[in-house]
């Protein structure tokens, strides 16, 4: 596995978090920082600790309820879980990976790529300035990495720059949105998934994590959201049927059936008897492929 040594980490007061960096994309950091530390961890990513370190961010989302303490864990799987499908689309074709909302993503560093990966993240200036100070000189393990500095929200113009740092839009490429969409409004969300969609080539597939409206009310979601709204967090975009909203923009849609992968078995199995069936139940790991003519 690539990029197990440890990088040097710059000190809190060298480089603090922008604005634009997301407590959400601090809460994975720490997460995948504490997984580094196990003596077999499901994602290696040396990194995120200098991330914590940078930015001089301690603690964890507000309040102590059961999704609060079962959030590390399950960062942990959907990283795992995406990490799994990027590399099994790249060696299905995908040469192209596109990490919309990038945030603090060091996948392609810490991967095992085939040959010819081109990764292209595409975030926020200021989060991909701090991102940068962190990975210093690190090496990626894809063939080509290319930062693209712009808005998600900003459809015209984070496409345009997409494909201005190189994008072919002739090649089939693998998207993933891990975890930012539901943070967008509905329109925002429409506008992001018609851009990814005009910008596919067939063979495209993606990954994006989306959260069910069905359970929001639920006790065991329900304080988590009260607790975000504290700090003005919301999850603002919602699925009742994931495969047949993503099928009405172009793609065809599974939801993962999460209690058939042994790491995920291992990891959340001891949170069941405290959360019950909506544990595994109030956001779904969607993944497709886009449509092909009939």
């Amino acid at each position: 596995m690539p990029g197990t040594a440890r990088p040097q980490s710059p000190s809190a007061s060298a480089a603090g978090p922008p604005d634009g960096i997301s407590r959400a994309a601090l809460w994975t950091a720490a997460a995948h920082a504490a997984e580094y530390l196990r003596p077999a961890p499901h994602v290696r990513d040396p990194w995120a600790a200098g991330f914590l370190h940078a930015a001089g961010f301690e603690g964890g989302p507000p309040g102590d309820g059961p999704m609060q303490r079962l959030l590390p864990d399950w960062q942990v799987v959907r990283s795992r879980f995406f990490d799994d499908h990027l590399l099994a689309a790249a060696r299905s074709g995908c040469r192209q990976v596109v990490l919309l909302g990038a945030g603090l993503d060091t996948r392609a560093f810490r991967l095992d790529w085939p040959t010819g990966v081109h990764t292209f993240e595409v975030e926020d200036p200021a989060v991909l300035a701090f991102k940068e100070h962190v990975l210093g000189r690190g090496r990626p393990s894809c063939g080509r990495r290319t930062v693209v500095g712009a808005d998600t929200t900003d459809t015209a113009a984070w496409g345009a720059a997409l494909v201005a740092a190189g994008f072919d839009t002739g090649r089939p490429t693998a998207w993933l949105c891990e975890a930012p969409l539901y943070f967008l409004q509905p329109a925002e969300v429409e506008s992001l998934v018609a851009a990814m969609t005009g910008l596919s080539a067939p063979g495209s597939t993606f990954g994006a994590e989306c959260v069910n409206s069905a359970t929001m009310s639920s006790p065991f979601v329900a304080p988590f959201m009260e607790a975000l709204s504290t700090i003005g967090l919301s999850w603002n975009w919602r699925l009742a049927e994931p495969e047949r909203w993503w099928a009405e923009h172009g793609w065809d849609a599974g939801v993962a059936d999460l209690f058939t992968l042994p790491y995920v078995i291992e990891r959340l199995s001891p949170y069941l008897p405290l959360v019950g069936a909506a544990a595994a139940n109030c956001v779904f790991l969607t993944t497709g492929t886009l449509h092909t003519a009939s």
